[in-house]
C-alpha cells in the first residue's frame, strides 16, 4: 500500500508542476509561479494539495490545450491567431476595403465636382 501512495504522490506532483508551469502569471493566485514550483517539489502531499486548492484560478475558461504538431499531422494553430485575421465592419468587408472603397468615392465626387465646373464655364462662354 505505500508504493501505491507513493506512486499517487509522485504523479499528483509531476501533474502540479506542469499545471504551474503552463499556466498564464494571471491565472495564479497568493504566490508566484517559481513560489509554488519550490512549495510543491519541497513539500510534494501537502504543496500540491495546496496549489489544487489555493493556488489556481478556478474562476477562469478552460484553456485549450496546445496541439503538437506530430499528433495525427495536425499543425497547431498561432496562439495569437485572431491577431492575424483582419478586423471587419458589421457588412463584412475588412478595414482595406471600406478605404479603398473610400478613395473610389473621393475620385468620384472629386470627378462630378470637375465636370460642374467645365460645365458652368462653358456655360459662361456660351453666354458671353
Amino acid at each position: 500500500m505505500p508504493f501505491v501512495f507513493t506512486i499517487l504522490t509522485l504523479a499528483a506532483l509531476v501533474y502540479a508542476l506542469v499545471d504551474i508551469i503552463m499556466r498564464d502569471e494571471s491565472e495564479v493566485k497568493h504566490l508566484p509561479k517559481f513560489g509554488w514550483i519550490l512549495l510543491v517539489v519541497l513539500l510534494p502531499l501537502i504543496g500540491t494539495v495546496l496549489w489544487f486548492t489555493l493556488g489556481r484560478d478556478h474562476s477562469s475558461a478552460p484553456r485549450p490545450r496546445p496541439r503538437f504538431a506530430g499528433a495525427a499531422g495536425a499543425q497547431a494553430a498561432p496562439a495569437d491567431s485572431q491577431a492575424l485575421v483582419p478586423p471587419r465592419s458589421p457588412d463584412g468587408r475588412t478595414t482595406e476595403e471600406q478605404l479603398a472603397d473610400l478613395d473610389r468615392e473621393i475620385e468620384y465626387y472629386e470627378k462630378r465636382a470637375e465636370l460642374e465646373r467645365r460645365r458652368r464655364e462653358l456655360g459662361r462662354d456660351a453666354a458671353e
